[in-house]
């Protein structure tokens, strides 16, 4: 039986939320532990820095545990990535095959588990996994990434879609959590130049201001990560309203206009986010990404790469 260990290394969570995941957890046959601060509260996050740094170190150390699922996001793991970065031993892939969970600002932990080759999931967390009806798509598909299954996504054609097919590693996740983390050992840039091979890049958001999307993505143009990845995967960035007075009417049609340039494939609407319909995507482990006229595949991992 897998173990699953719950923490909360960002902001605090309603307990309920881990009393209820943890029971779905145990009906799909997981044993499920808890961190020491997993249900703490310090001002908006689950514990002093040094506390939540103890969990996640407390995980990666356990050898009783398999699967690290992160009960929500927030904020705060950018205040202790450093301290994370110095004990990066403990996600060797030699050395471990956890899998870590999570999205939002988790993002920061899945670019620490790219940047040691370590793969990891962007999927559900406390809330969702507790609240959900049993026979959500979503759902199910989560249950079948936790154990290890390959995912085969085939979306209708978006009206914005570049067309192609690439192999590559995927990256990224929240755009702002990526933006924050730009010019620092831990950015996107840091990632690409860890997987040769050619990297793919997804990228999600909520309740970001579009010229502030537009911010973020010029920054990912002037740093070089547009012109380096393979292709682009644009999951929701729930609750961001076009904006009329942008040149761009609509925050897909900003996004395409930033890698206008570049010939790669793009995806837009990819259903992944901050939404209930958010699908499992394998981080830091090689896709297949396939664009055309009528249909976009997406099949995560690829064994094959």
């Amino acid at each position: 039986m897998k173990h699953i260990r719950i923490i909360s290394p960002s902001g605090t969570i309603n307990p309920d939320f881990i009393e209820g995941a943890s029971k779905r957890l145990r009906s799909w046959q997981y044993d499920v532990s808890e961190s020491v601060h997993a249900r703490g509260q310090y001002g908006r996050f689950s514990g002093t820095d040094a506390e939540r740094l103890s969990d996640i170190t407390a995980a990666f150390s356990d050898p009783d545990v398999d699967i690290i699922l992160c009960a929500r996001g927030g904020y705060g793991l950018q205040r202790i990535i450093d301290r994370v970065h110095a004990q990066s031993h403990l996600l060797n892939p030699l050395l471990t095959s956890k899998t870590l969970v999570g999205f939002s600002d988790i993002t920061a932990l899945h670019q620490l588990c790219g940047l040691n080759n370590l793969p990891s999931l962007h999927g559900l967390m406390c809330k969702h996994i507790a609240t959900m009806p049993e026979e959500c798509e979503a759902l199910q598909l989560f249950r079948q990434a936790l154990n290890g299954e390959q995912l085969t996504y085939h979306l209708p054609a978006h009206p914005l879609n570049r067309q192609g097919k690439v192999q590559g590693t995927l990256i990224g996740g929240n755009l702002s959590v990526l933006y924050g983390l730009q010019g620092t050992p831990y950015g996107l840039n840091a990632l690409i130049d860890a997987h040769p091979e050619g990297c793919i890049l997804f990228i999600e958001d909520i309740a970001e201001r579009h010229y502030h999307i537009d911010r973020m993505i010029q920054n990912l143009r002037l740093s070089g990560v547009l012109q380096r990845i393979k292709g682009l995967i644009v999951g929701h960035f729930a609750d961001c309203e076009p904006d009329p007075l942008m040149p761009a009417r609509s925050i897909d049609q900003t996004i395409l206009d930033a890698v206008a340039h570049y010939d790669y494939p793009v995806m837009f609407g990819f259903p992944t986010g901050h939404i209930d319909d958010n699908r499992p995507l394998w981080l830091n482990a090689p896709v297949l990404l396939s664009v055309d006229e009528y249909t976009s595949t997406l099949i995560t991992p690829f064994t094959d790469l």
